[in-house]
């Protein structure tokens, strides 16, 4: 059976960014929800990152570095995913990302 998460779109307008949608003005009415089918999400570890950019679109390549030696200049990373976006998506994710950070070394301290 598929898993549904419900989030309130008032409580919740953050992580409308990974979408695209808006946050919805408070009107005082009922605050909308959102249903998040979770049926076909995969989750896995990534320690790596590349973004690149053109005027369209962001592009961002997930993977796992592989190569344990420090001393080597090359190193072989398995990419895993990739996610291209707008980028008003990407500014919005950033926003987002600089948050969770503060929240994150406020709760466990600063991060080097």
């Amino acid at each position: 059976m598929a898993q549904e998460k419900v989030a309130s779109r008032a409580e919740n307008a953050e992580t409308s960014a990974a979408t695209g949608d808006a946050p919805v003005a408070s009107t005082g009415q009922e605050a909308q929800q959102i249903r998040m089918n979770t049926a076909s999400v995969k989750s896995s570890y990534c320690n790596m990152v590349n973004v690149t950019t053109t005027r369209e679109e962001v592009v961002m390549n997930f993977g796992v570095n592989e190569s344990w030696d420090r001393g080597t200049s090359e190193y072989d990373v398995r990419l895993e995913h990739r996610i291209v976006m707008s980028p008003f998506a990407a500014k919005r994710l950033a926003l987002m990302l600089g948050k969770l950070v503060t929240e994150y070394e406020g709760r466990y301290g600063e991060l080097s």
